[in-house]
């Protein structure tokens, strides 16, 4: 077998693991399993991964980059900020109609982590690169056309985290293209409201309510 630096090889073996994992699920892939899908020696595996939860943080920061790619290509600034929006969008879905399987997935990972004691980091890992991704994106296209956001990036890094997370889910299960759609084009005259000078004003937050009488 060919020697390989040990970067290029773990990530030969995580694609595996993403092949492997999205044919037969987390719970019935073994380690056995990946280095086969991979062709390589279970001692490979092994210098490559010295756990499970290395393999599966590995896994969970790949799959985000399949798309992260297609997307931050996509999401180059545009003529006009709903133009550039509803690009980055169409990128994304674009991927969840190609690779279904792979975003089936990253649910399957997201419980399988939070129903196995000690693991439950890594959920909470793969939903903050969510948020951490939407922000990185936010950032690019305020920058590159000068914009000033009426909320702060965090909120909306993890708004779109969320909308795109339930309506991805909602298509895996219920296959609606058009529905899909209609949402995403709501979703991207939503983002392009909340810039200073565009959209209707935001509504003034609800006064806190005391919990006492």
């Amino acid at each position: 077998m060919p020697r390989m630096p040990l970067a290029e090889r773990r990530r030969q073996l995580t694609e595996a693991a993403i092949r492997a994992m999205a044919r037969d699920g987390v719970s019935r892939t073994t380690t056995r399993s990946i280095a086969a899908e991979a062709g390589v020696s279970l001692s490979v595996f092994h210098y490559c991964f010295d756990s499970k939860e290395a393999l599966l943080e590995s896994v969970i920061e790949t799959i985000t980059e399949h798309y992260l790619g297609v997307v931050k290509e996509a999401i180059r600034p545009r003529a006009t900020l709903r133009e550039t929006v509803e690009a980055g969008f169409a990128a994304y879905w674009d991927h969840v109609r190609a690779h279904p399987a792979e975003h089936m997935l990253t649910y399957e990972l997201a419980q399988y982590a939070l129903r196995r004691p000690g693991f439950e980091h890594l959920a909470r890992r793969q939903h903050e690169l969510y948020r951490d991704v939407y922000a990185a994106l936010v950032e690019e296209v305020r920058g590159a056309l000068g914009l000033e956001l009426r909320v702060p990036v965090p909120v909306l890094a993890r708004y779109l985290a969320a909308v795109t997370d339930g309506l991805t889910l909602n298509f895996l299960v219920l296959g609606d293209d058009e529905a899909a759609a209609g949402i995403l084009a709501m979703v991207t005259e939503h983002v392009a409201g909340l810039v200073e000078g565009t959209g209707a004003p935001l509504p003034a937050p609800l006064p806190a309510v005391s919990g006492r009488q």
